[in-house]
């Protein structure tokens, strides 16, 4: 058997109790039979565990421990051992300084008290400088001077690594003025209850034209929040090369997403490194990165997104990156009533791993073009209801493409798995790589076309008859020794 393309629909919550009833009379219908109702429901393995599990919980005692072996069998047969864990990258933030803008007046702070002054009296083309050392923030920063495009107001370490602020408020930088630059910068939540440290960077209303660039955040449950104020939104803004992770399990109630966009458009996510996003705590569903709200023209591209880095083996469902996340609230989308989630927005040369459930997820996002993207050890893609469209080419999917709920799927040459082979403890997409190394075994499967659009994820030009997926060769995307510490564990 070898990796193909497919779609078909996606049944409702009534298959997946079918199914577990499946996964016992499935002996007594035979494999053949079986395996084909499988394929039709294509429902991951590593989804249908977790669901045996609650199904079995609260019965006799015989029950529980048959329901507790039949998903941990069932998520083993789909989930990859990722032994040694993810290597250093040149993705994320490095310990280069980030390219940065000349300054009119350079404006040095050395504790959080001239910090607020220098934010509070910050002019165009002002470069606000912390010298080495950490600092302890207890309550919001605001940036609320507006700089210019010609003249951005820059909050900045010299030295990436040398500045180290530690949160232990609800929001860091709450920024509402347009034409902001951070750079260079380290964030660490040291709240002792996850719930306090929610944001390391709020942008909101009119802070439009807004980047962040090279900077590492650890530790919050949505790193950066993005969204409207008074039906004003901060469009066209710019978050790239920042490494966004979490040392321990998020134990909270609250939205767990490190990149989090509600109504802004027209914003560029490129080269961030995401990972170890894992929420216990209410509906225990985290997403790496999602736009939605009504947001338009949104880009992802050459993203790293790791669900599981260190913290592996956890309850709950983590999905990679999403146009339209679990939808929105009427009273918050950028359009009341929000049509559809996301229109015209892009996801192209990322690479999306080690997720518990699918690595890309459409939710009413219409217009959508998904290009290019390797997404390994996942449940696959799914676009899902009437509002979402979307154009997918050249994507390797180790799982399989899928359309649900009335979302429509235009599939031109892409990589992928059907579904049931998962069942079978066989890989045939993830069997191309070397995990966790991503190398090829051997030479890479290549389209007949689509080359000339580059660069790919690791920075190499596509060439006439592209790899399937985010690169030609991960070798690139690797750090040199010299850089190795400054990876996701940092």
């Amino acid at each position: 058997m070898t990796p193909r393309r497919r779609s078909g629909a996606r049944p409702g919550r009534r298959w997946l109790r079918r199914l577990a009833v499946l996964s016992v009379v499935v002996p007594a219908l035979g494999a053949v039979a079986g395996l084909a109702m499988l394929e039709r429901l294509a429902i991951a393995p590593r989804q249908l565990g977790p669901y045996v599990e609650r199904r079995a919980s609260g019965h006799n005692p015989a029950i529980e421990a048959s329901g507790r072996w039949v998903g941990r069998h069932l998520v083993a047969l789909d989930r990859a051992a990722h032994e040694g864990g993810m290597p250093a990258l040149n993705l994320g933030a490095q310990p280069v300084p980030a390219n940065g803008v000349s300054a009119a007046r350079v404006v040095l702070v050395s504790n959080v008290a001239e910090l607020r002054g220098a934010l509070a009296g910050a002019q165009p083309g002002d470069a606000i400088t912390l010298l080495p050392g950490r600092y302890r923030i207890d309550a919001p920063l605001d940036a609320r001077q507006p700089g210019r495009a010609d003249a951005p107001i820059v909050v900045r370490a010299e030295l990436p690594g040398s500045v180290r602020l530690e949160q232990e408020a609800v929001e860091g930088f709450r920024i509402s003025a347009p034409y902001w630059r951070f750079e260079n910068l380290g964030i660490h939540g040291v709240c002792h209850d996850d719930s306090d440290c929610e944001h390391a960077f709020h942008i909101t209303g009119a802070a439009h034209h807004v980047a962040a660039v090279n900077n590492t955040v650890v530790d919050f449950n949505a790193h950066f929040k993005i969204n409207g104020h008074n039906m004003v939104y901060p469009d066209h803004g710019l978050l790239e090369s920042n490494t966004l992770t979490n040392t321990h399990v998020r134990a909270t109630a609250n939205p767990v997403t490190p990149i989090d966009v509600v109504g802004a458009s027209d914003w560029v996510f490129r080269r961030n490194l995401i990972s170890d996003f894992v929420k216990e705590g209410g509906n225990n569903v985290a997403f790496g990165a999602f736009v939605k709200g009504g947001g338009e023209r949104n880009l992802f591209e050459r993203n790293l997104v790791w669900c599981e880095h260190k913290l592996t083996g956890r309850p709950g469902q983590r999905i990679g990156l999403s146009l339209g996340g679990g939808g929105t609230d009427k009273q918050y989308c950028r359009v009341r009533g929000c049509i559809v989630e996301q229109q015209q927005s892009i996801l192209r040369d990322n690479l999306v791993a080690a997720c518990s459930d699918v690595g890309i997820y459409l939710n009413s996002a219409a217009q959508s073009s998904v290009v290019h993207n390797s997404v390994i050890d996942t449940a696959g893609i799914d676009v899902r209801y009437p509002g979402s469209s979307a154009d997918l080419e050249g994507n390797l999917v180790d799982g399989p493409i899928r359309s649900r709920n009335g979302g429509i799927v235009r599939e031109r040459d892409n990589l992928s798995a059907a579904s049931f082979y998962a069942y079978l403890g066989y890989h045939p997409v993830r069997a191309l790589y070397a995990v966790p190394q991503l190398e090829w075994h051997a030479a890479p499967a290549r389209r007949e076309t689509g080359g000339g659009a580059g660069p790919d994820l690791c920075g190499q030009p596509r060439p006439a008859r592209p790899a399937y997926g985010a690169f030609e060769r991960f070798t690139p995307c690797l750090a040199a020794p010299a850089t190795s510490s400054n990876s996701a564990a940092n």
